[in-house]
């Protein structure tokens, strides 16, 4: 097991560009193997909304944009060229739209990450680690690299300019715009069997404290998902 766990560090890393350009920046992940996902469910859905009603309680009357970590990420966003305004980190997106209607339902799995995203104000992303080729590295995109979404939703492959931050493996880009979007080669899918999952924060202003927090929720939750190995690395 040791092996197996030893095996896990370092195929997620990031660049040190991006470890000297933004110093504040926390970045964990955490591994599952032999995981059983499936379908949405009645214990998805409540997660889902317990972690709406939190976010809700936190934020008022203000809306998504005014919390200061959200307004961080707008910052970091502005500092690679990517209107904040239009794309928004993962965890700005889903609360807006749980706040709005709600948030989407894709599998037990997603369910399970999106909620502690929301309830936390925290960008988490989840990717199959059977999908990877090589390793993933959070970097400045070299302007030779693909994606496999356009920036309107579409299915066309589209070159990622240069300077943007992103997640890559081998094969291209796996997330644009540090966690604005999630490509389609690596998605969670019902018949995912091993996964990893990275939390974000800028810190400040999110605290060390509350980030710690978060990993263990992701970490511990695993268990639910029949997880034989979980292994966390805390990169940065």
């Amino acid at each position: 097991m040791n092996d197996v766990v030893e095996g896990l560090k370092g195929r997620v890393r990031v660049d040190r560009a991006i470890a000297e350009k933004y110093p504040n920046a926390r970045i964990a992940v955490v591994y599952a193997l032999g995981i059983a996902n499936g379908p949405s469910d009645a214990s998805s859905d409540a997660a889902l909304r317990t972690a709406c009603e939190r976010a809700a309680q936190l934020l008022g009357e203000q809306k998504p944009q005014s919390h200061p970590h959200l307004q961080a990420w707008r910052g970091v966003y502005q500092s690679f060229g990517a209107k904040p305004s239009k794309y928004l980190c993962s965890a700005e997106a889903l609360i807006q739209r749980a706040l709005k209607e709600a948030p989407p339902r894709i599998n037990r799995l997603v369910d399970f990450y999106n909620a502690v995203s929301i309830a936390h104000v925290l960008p988490v992303g989840g990717e199959d680690l059977d999908c990877l080729q090589g390793d993933l590295v959070l970097q400045i995109a070299d302007g030779a690299q693909s994606f496999d979404i356009a920036d309107s939703g579409g299915d066309e492959f589209m070159a990622v300019p240069a300077g943007e931050v992103v997640w890559a493996d081998d094969a291209g880009v796996t997330c644009r715009r540090w966690n604005w979007r999630q490509g389609r080669r690596t998605r969670l899918t019902e018949a995912s069997r091993n996964a990893y999952f990275v939390l974000e924060a800028l810190s400040p202003p999110f605290t060390e404290a509350d980030f710690d927090r978060a990993v263990r929720e992701i970490a511990g939750g695993l268990a639910a998902f029949g997880a034989t190995t979980v292994s966390t690395d805390r990169l940065r």
